[in-house]
């Protein structure tokens, strides 16, 4: 290797000395940020969780043309979820050591696939199998467009993966408002023309993919023979497992919580306000919209303010508003969980920086890990809660779930390692 291309390649990815496939620090790197791959990925990352956000957004229509009660709703949230988050730390560790950067449009497809087969399904179980399919097209794409985003940082990594993580809640909150004016009227059969999205990002990826694979860290790493090594974190062991430890708790509160209104707020404004399906998804938007916002937020102020604080302030703060929702009147109803979802969702970006900054060179495995577990506990708290509304009403639902953020305590118990660099 010449030395012109041994001092392109960024000290953090330890591809000169045998570290494993990482990224560029911010003092290592001189780069400016690659926006135009931060806005392709964001762009991809926004139709990819549109599309996604289809599957509880036909959950009415789906629960009166098969007769479903809220436990097997809940099911069909678990097989999509569950694809996902079983398969991305899998995912995430496989191409830390060896990186596949065009996996990503194949990730894709899987996803196009589940959509046609979704808009066709004539039975409950070909429902679930469909949701699965959309779940394992996410279970490639996060991990591996992560790394992406954080590779074309320039070391403003929160910015960048707030970028990221702007685009899949814009996709998430316009999925329903979507839904309310394409599938609602037309039917199930009307999903197919969601395909279109999945083909659109499926040839932006391919071009993501030419960049990745082009780029200095990814050349040098192929002609690199000799085994990865793991950079030492910045803190003992048993400190980084116990940091780990409190973050999937955190994020357990956190997506628990969310997917109590994600899954089932148009279901309790229908119940409680008598509130047609169209109406409901409009307020569904809202809220999503607001998870976006609250999304990019949370990343640049993490740069600037460092990690714990955001965290600390998202899902915490969002404790008196949660408590005051199950009392609210419609209006109210609408402005908690907006202020809820702006609150609740700047955590993410925050968590999956100070985990990888845990994890050094594990880029792939703590994405996949993150979107993984918080797909998971999605997925699961779905079905928990189906079942929960199912026996004690969908109202009593909102109730329980209000104390959930008062987990946020617990930040107290991770390192400050922003402090210790």
């Amino acid at each position: 290797m010449s030395e012109s291309t041994a001092a392109a390649i960024p000290a953090e990815s330890g591809l000169r000395d045998g570290p494993a496939f990482a990224v560029p620090t911010p003092a290592a790197s001189q780069s400016a940020t690659t926006f135009t791959i931060l806005i392709s990925l964001s762009l991809c990352h926004f139709l990819n969780d549109m599309n996604q956000s289809l599957v509880p957004a036909i959950y009415p229509i789906l629960k009166d043309a098969y007769q479903l009660d809220f436990g097997q709703i809940g099911l069909i949230t678990l097989a999509f979820q569950l694809t996902a988050s079983l398969l991305q730390p899998v995912v995430g560790m496989v191409t830390d050591k060896r990186p596949i950067p065009f996996s990503l449009p194949v990730a894709m497809g899987c996803s196009l696939l589940g959509l046609l087969l979704l808009s066709v399904a004539g039975s409950y179980h070909m429902i679930l199998i469909a949701a699965a399919m959309v779940g394992l097209g996410s279970s490639v794409f996060h991990p591996e467009s992560s790394r992406v985003a954080r590779m074309a940082s320039g070391g403003r990594y929160g910015f960048a993966q707030s970028l990221f993580q702007l685009g899949g809640s814009a996709g998430s909150a316009i999925g329903p408002l979507l839904a309310a004016f394409i599938v609602v009227p037309r039917g199930q059969s009307s999903i197919a023309w969601f395909s279109a999205a999945a083909l659109l990002a499926i040839l932006v990826l391919s071009n993501v993919s030419v960049w990745y694979s082009r780029h200095p860290a990814m050349i040098a790493r192929r002609g690199h023979r000799t085994p990865a090594a793991i950079p030492a974190s910045p803190l003992p062991r048993a400190k980084v497992l116990g940091a780990i430890a409190v973050i999937l708790i955190l994020l357990f509160s956190k997506n628990v919580y969310t997917s109590s209104l994600s899954s089932y707020y148009t279901f309790y404004l229908i119940e409680k306000f008598q509130l047609t399906v169209q109406h409901a998804q409009y307020m569904l938007f809202a809220f999503l919209a607001a998870v976006a916002a609250g999304t990019f937020a949370g990343g640049p102020i993490g740069d600037r303010f460092g990690r714990r604080p955001v965290i600390w302030f998202s899902i915490l703060g969002a404790f008196p508003f949660a408590l005051m929702l199950p009392y609210a009147g419609l209006m109210w109803t609408g402005i908690l969980s907006i202020v809820i979802g702006l609150i609740l969702a700047s955590a993410f970006s925050a968590i999956i920086v100070y985990a990888q900054e845990l994890l050094p060179g594990r880029i792939g495995l703590v994405a996949g890990m993150m979107f993984g577990f918080s797909f998971g506990l999605g997925g699961l708290g779905a079905a928990a809660l189906g079942r929960i509304a199912d026996i004690t009403g969908i109202e009593t639902v909102y109730h329980y779930v209000s104390f959930l953020p008062l987990i946020g305590l617990l930040t107290a118990l991770l390192p400050d390692i922003e402090r210790r660099k």
